[in-house]
């Protein structure tokens, strides 16, 4: 038999949504929504997010990244990159439900424009409140700080997205405690999103317990796109894999892998 087919993973469920796939995709930073489509479906992702203020999903009339799914399994999480505060991400968001019906949201304020891009998480804390009172699934983007996980969590965040690395830099996880910690802290779902930038990274995240993975620039600036996102999909299953396999311990020396009873002593 065929040990790896007996590997049997149990689906995510955010809110009420249940996704298949642990790997969420960005939309940004491809050449043409035709790449972004064939990089979305050869990652295997159930779901894509898309920043509501900077790729058209709104405006039927000029060239609309829903049409390239329309016949897909891929659903979409609008996010709210480009709003500096909790009031302008509410109202981004009511108008998408309202023009769309979505209310499966990543909800992203950023309060470092300039350098770090890393967001603001009491704007985010207010945001979240607010929309999860109006039935909306939060899932936030924050940094890597348990408490302010928690604190998402009592605001009715749906799922945690803390980052690994500043968005878009590439360097991996930077701190693979707190991404542990965070994990302890909360009981939703924590997905490790921003700073992804190779396959090893996601099986990393993977391994540290989280429960998915978002991969954007990963993806959409690698050479051969397509063949980075087929392999973020197979990071993210191997590493969970690994993680629900259990690592064996780590020891200070070398213990022999192979048995040494009754070998004859020189």
């Amino acid at each position: 038999m065929d040990r790896v087919s007996t590997f049997k993973d149990s689906e995510l469920k955010i809110g009420s949504k249940v996704l298949r796939s642990r790997l969420i995709v960005g939309s940004g930073k491809y050449k043409d929504f035709a790449t972004t489509r064939d990089a979305t479906l050869e990652s295997g992702a159930d779901v894509i997010t898309v920043a509501v203020r900077r790729v058209n999903i709104l405006d039927t009339k000029q060239e609309n990244l829903l049409d390239y799914f329309k016949d897909t399994h891929v659903s979409f999480l609008p996010n709210s990159a480009g709003c500096a505060n909790a009031k302008e991400a509410i109202t981004l968001f009511r108008l998408v439900k309202e023009a769309t019906g979505i209310g499966f949201i990543k909800l992203e304020i950023i309060g470092d424009t300039q350098k770090t891009l890393y967001p603001d998480v009491i704007e985010t804390i207010k945001a979240c409140e607010v929309l999860a009172k109006e039935g909306f699934s939060v899932l936030a983007y924050t940094n890597d700080d348990p408490i302010i996980a928690k604190t998402l969590e009592s605001a009715g965040a749906s799922a945690v997205m803390p980052l690994a690395a500043p968005i878009g830099s590439g360097l991996g996880i930077q701190n693979r405690y707190n991404i542990i910690f965070i994990k302890e802290a909360v009981n939703i779902p924590v997905i490790v999103d921003a700073g992804i930038g190779c396959a090893s990274d996601a099986s990393i995240a993977m391994e540290l317990g989280a429960d998915g993975v978002l991969s954007n620039t990963a993806i959409a600036t690698a050479s051969n796109p397509l063949l980075m996102a087929q392999a973020m999909k197979h990071a993210v299953i191997a590493g969970r894999a690994s993680f629900l396999a259990g690592r064996m311990l780590k020891k200070p020396y070398a213990s022999a892998s192979s048995p040494i009873d009754g070998i004859p002593k020189l």
